[in-house]
């Protein structure tokens, strides 16, 4: 599967957003497939090309919302991407993606945290299950899209994640446990 020529085809109208979402990307992937590698030598099952791939594309829908800071000029709110996103890949014929694309938001969404919070996006749970969509969630924290050439430290990415309330930081420590 080629996710650079799909990117193209959703971002060559927006070259600033696509340098931040591929610049993202890659290091969202490369800090993916390096603690993968590790998981495989050690001999866990994991679908390395499915990471790279889904690592790549796990954020495709931020063409769609609006976040003027990192080049987002759409009309959906930030916290839809994912959602938005998984739409986009589905629509691709890309299921197991467009999960990875909806469940890597925080440490993941509840349906109870979208009916507590009043969240803009359709109810239902957005937590990985499985190793992949864990990977992909667990790297994303480190790097962010406002700031591209920065890496967040273990202790700043918990400190993020405690705004969503103690049940993401316990979901958060059951992903972490997985790659440390």
């Amino acid at each position: 599967m080629d996710y650079i020529k799909l990117i193209d085809k959703y971002y060559n109208d927006s070259p600033e957003l696509k340098q931040v979402l591929l610049q993202h990307s890659m290091q969202v992937r490369d800090r993916a497939l390096e603690i993968g590698r590790r998981l495989a030598e050690q001999g866990t099952p994991v679908d390395l090309p499915f990471v790279e791939e889904a690592a790549m594309l796990h954020d495709i829908g931020i063409i769609y919302c609006n976040a003027p800071k990192i080049y987002c000029v759409g009309p959906h709110k930030y916290i839809e991407h994912g959602y938005l996103g998984a739409e986009l890949l589905r629509q691709e014929g890309l299921p197991r993606h467009a999960r990875v694309a909806e469940r890597h938001t925080g440490s993941g969404i509840t349906m109870d945290q979208i009916i507590r919070e009043d969240l803009p996006i359709p109810v239902q749970d957005y937590c990985p299950e499985t190793l992949e969509e864990k990977l992909v969630c667990y790297a994303d924290k480190f790097f962010s899209k406002s700031h591209l050439n920065a890496e967040c430290s273990p202790q700043k990415v918990r400190e993020t994640i405690w705004r969503y309330g103690h049940d993401a930081v316990l979901r958060w420590n059951a992903i972490e446990a997985l790659f440390l």
